[in-house]
């Protein structure tokens, strides 16, 4: 207890502000490689989570790669990708390597999310569809999508939020995100309390914003729903 107050009391507020340049630095970074790979994520996801709900060969076909992007730890995905493959002849930046992981493996998770979005809206919607002449591209498009979004929301915006904290990871990989910076700092001032107090406070920032925006958006497409416009 008296350690801990006498950290509190000596709190050097002076570190952060001139840690505050390469702090930025970091978050933008960190910024950009979420952001990139759950846009890639994103892609997968949806490509392998209609597969697998309308054709039973895809869902044989792909159930290795999401079984095993599953039940392995992200962090084994990192080093396989950017320090195992090059000894088969693939290789890539430690950029690449980061943003290729993290969407792999996000991939995986959302496409369970889409897969279920899909099971949720009634097989007759897309009978109907079709007894109207719709092609499967345009029923999809414009009957079952529309309506799956609204389910898949939230757990969509939970993997993004699952992404953004996993993004620490790349940093192993010496890319100069928000928590390699964090160890920049410390190295320099050995000063560990303020610095991952204040890395702490900027993730829970960000989770925070993406909740925030998940509610509203909650909100919307709710009042979408229930008006129809």
């Amino acid at each position: 207890m008296i350690t801990t107050l006498n950290a509190m009391l000596d709190f050097r507020i002076d570190i952060l502000f001139n840690a505050l340049p390469l702090l930025g630095e970091g978050l933008k970074a960190t910024v950009l490689v979420s952001l990139t790979s759950f846009l890639f994520a994103l892609l997968i996801g949806l490509s392998v989570g209609i597969a697998r709900a309308e054709s039973p060969k895809a869902r044989i076909f792909l159930g290795p790669y999401v079984e095993l992007f599953r039940g392995t730890p992200l962090l084994i995905q990192l080093f396989f990708i950017y320090y195992g493959l090059p000894s088969i002849g693939l290789n890539m930046n430690n950029y690449t390597a980061g943003v290729i992981g993290l969407g792999l493996n996000g991939g995986a998770y959302i496409s369970e999310i889409i897969r279920g979005a899909l099971y949720s809206v009634e097989k007759g919607q897309q009978d109907a569809a079709a007894s109207l002449g719709l092609t499967w591209y345009q029923s999809m498009v414009h009957v079952i999508l529309p309506q799956s979004i609204r389910v898949a929301l939230p757990p969509l915006v939970n993997s993004f939020s699952a992404l953004l904290k996993d993004s620490s990871l790349v940093s192993v990989l010496a890319i100069t995100e928000l928590t390699r910076v964090s160890q920049l700092i410390y190295t320099r001032t050995f000063r560990a309390f303020e610095v991952y107090l204040i890395v702490g406070a900027i993730y829970f920032g960000m989770i925070y914003a993406v909740s925030r925006l998940s509610k509203r958006l909650e909100a919307r497409f709710e009042i979408i729903g229930r008006y129809g416009r």
